[in-house]
């Protein structure tokens, strides 16, 4: 029971914050298009809540607007408080994720290796049993 409620707490969070960055960062150098809030995981307490970001764009461009939401992160939980109703708001800690470049790198990989007849295409690939993959 308790982790459905954990996962219904960071599903709220996620959608508070995604909409919260058009609201609550008003600098011209702040493009919030950029980010993309991926997986919040909030604690069985729920008092502190690690929040994973993806941000678009090269290294310092990343720790640049990192620094940005950490500089807002009391703004985004008085928001949070405001519009989540939860016995404790969440301490929030922002992280970036690399798991979405990780996932794009694999897939220029997998591109090129095709390309160049490397690998088959997907669906060349059989199932152990040797029937065809279903979509």
């Amino acid at each position: 029971m308790k982790a459905n409620r954990i996962t219904r707490v960071n599903e709220l969070i996620k959608r508070e914050l995604g909409t919260q960055l058009y609201h609550v960062i008003n600098q011209p150098d702040f493009d919030p298009a950029a980010v993309t809030i991926t997986h919040p995981q909030t604690s069985v307490d729920l008092r502190s809540c690690r929040v994973l970001v993806s941000i678009r764009g090269d290294e310092t461009e990343q720790e640049r607007v990192l620094s940005i939401l950490k500089r807002h992160r009391t703004e985004f939980q008085a928001t949070l408080n405001k519009n989540i109703v939860l016995r404790y708001t969440p301490q929030l800690r922002f992280v970036i994720d690399h798991s979405i470049e990780e996932g794009d790198q694999v897939l220029q990989l997998l591109q090129q290796m095709e390309a160049t007849g490397e690998v088959n295409s997907a669906e060349d690939f059989q199932v152990e049993d040797g029937t065809p993959p279903t979509e």
